[in-house]
């Protein structure tokens, strides 16, 4: 259970359980009932402990965790280097994307900051492509933090004005909590799991400057409506900028390509003038 991004709470609904259950009513008609947890001001349920005691302890968790962001962002504006938090659910193809993003940049100074519970594999294919890699294992941590990325950046011999890919444990709701010395997270979503997905996760797609809709090869496949996903994308952040990406084929590349130098560029121009 995290107390602070309320990865443990539920919406439970089903005959198995003793608390939501179906039957008749005298009105002619049936249905279940759901409970719904983490609807206090702490956003989260936990037996046993109050709401003011969950509120104390994520306020400190996360205080904790800026102060060691705070100390990245610092390190990344020394060297004029570009930092992406990569965030997604797991299989959106953020390693694929990752890995072809990586080709795609050709000669830009960059390194990789893999994040999962455990293996190296994904680490192992971005090593593939000749990118520097630290693969952080979070065991039954469901995202990384501030603290685990300024360790690995120990560990990376980041150039000036180099890109800065943190891969971030695939969970669309724990990494949103977390600041870990980024520029912006980019939210990479599958066209393969639901238009609705901004409107359950919004937290995510709220904390987020751009979303990738990956896989746009397999639209024609899914019966999926890509304006749907739009709309939904800014219902719950007006302001998210928006690509459509395959990977695969490399539609919408040379777009992400052009945003992602977009920016190293400006904030080398930002510093500049400071």
């Amino acid at each position: 259970m995290c107390t602070v991004c309320g990865c443990g709470d539920s919406e439970v609904k089903g005959p198995s359980d003793d608390h939501s259950h179906r039957h008749s009513h005298d009105h002619g008609h049936d249905h279940s009932h759901g409970l719904h947890f983490g609807h206090g001001p702490a956003g989260v349920e936990v037996a046993g402990m109050s709401q003011d005691r969950l509120i104390e302890i994520e306020t400190d968790i996360l205080a904790k965790n800026d102060a060691y962001a705070y100390a990245n962002r610092a390190v990344l504006a020394g060297l004029g280097a570009f930092a992406i938090n990569l965030v997604s659910s797991p299989g959106s193809g953020k390693t694929t994307l990752l890995c072809k993003t990586i080709e795609a940049l050709g000669d830009q100074q960059l390194a990789v900051i893999e994040g999962d519970q455990q293996t190296e594999n994904d680490a192992d294919r971005i090593r593939a492509t000749g990118a520097s890699a630290i693969q952080v294992n979070t065991g039954k941590g469901c995202h990384l933090d501030g603290h685990m990325v300024g360790h690995a950046m120990e560990h990376l011999n980041l150039s000036k004005g180099a890109m800065l890919f943190i891969e971030n444990v695939g969970n669309l709701v724990c990494p949103a909590a977390f600041d870990l010395g980024e520029d912006c997270k980019v939210a990479i979503l599958s066209v393969t799991e639901g238009e609705d997905k901004p409107l359950k996760y919004p937290d995510m797609f709220t904390a987020s400057r751009l979303a990738i809709l990956n896989k746009t090869d397999l639209a024609p496949h899914c019966d999926v409506d890509m304006n749907r996903y739009e709309t939904n994308l800014r219902r719950v952040n007006p302001h998210i900028e928006i690509l459509r990406v395959s990977a695969r084929t490399g539609e919408g590349m040379e777009a992400w390509i052009n945003w992602l130098r977009h920016n190293l560029a400006h904030k080398s121009e930002v510093q500049a003038a400071e």
